[in-house]
């Protein structure tokens, strides 16, 4: 997610863009909103402590306090760190590429609303959270129904026209996980569509 001041976080006001000009399928909306209850079931799968990457606004990082399971946020993002900690989140202010904090002993990994694609190789960002989770650990990961016509872009994020910078992306299908979550060294445990969503837990 790019750079946006707070105040502009708002409903029906972001959408992702291709650099070839198109307008990426995706729902900047529900980065906003709390949980629906798709993802509430998602969150009883997971065990503590919990890194959230890509946490955005901290919607699922303030659902396990909730539940009262330790979470931590991670994110690029200025602004969404700071509306994150306003609403009492935990959440660092970093890539999940740099240093972590519990490296080997954290219970869960989040890669929901799509940060399957973060840095645009699903295989590394995998390999990654593999040596951050603890053995038996999980990573509990949304996907797109099927091979997406795309598999990577470079994409930005656009408010009222108005361009953030490029970044990579990327998109994994169902039928394309085995290839990404192999090599991380990450055994699929579980796969399944609830609504219109696709989920699937992965274990270390």
């Amino acid at each position: 997610m790019t750079d946006l001041p707070t105040s502009t976080l708002a409903p029906a006001r972001l959408c992702l863009r291709a650099v070839d000009g198109t307008e990426v399928a995706a729902d900047p909306d529900r980065w906003l909103a709390h949980p629906g209850p798709e993802e509430e079931a998602l969150l009883d799968q997971a065990q503590g402590p919990v890194l959230d990457v890509g946490c955005g606004p901290g919607r699922h990082v303030m659902a396990l306090a909730r539940r009262g399971i330790m979470a931590l946020g991670l994110d690029i993002t200025p602004s969404a760190v700071r509306l994150a900690r306003r609403r009492g989140a935990l959440v660092l202010e970093r890539s999940v590429f740099d240093h972590v904090p519990g490296k080997g002993l954290w219970g869960s990994a989040l890669l929901l609303d799509g940060n399957v694609g973060i840095g645009g190789d699903p295989r590394a960002l995998l390999t990654r959270l593999a040596a951050l989770i603890r053995p038996g650990g999980v990573v509990l990961v949304e996907l797109e129904g099927a091979t997406p016509p795309r598999q990577r872009q470079t994409v930005r994020l656009e408010h009222r026209g108005r361009p953030g910078p490029w970044f990579p992306w990327a998109w994994v299908g169902v039928d394309g996980l085995a290839d990404v979550a192999a090599p991380a060294g990450l055994t699929i445990a579980a796969v399944w569509c609830d609504g219109s969503r696709h989920f699937a837990r992965l274990e270390r």
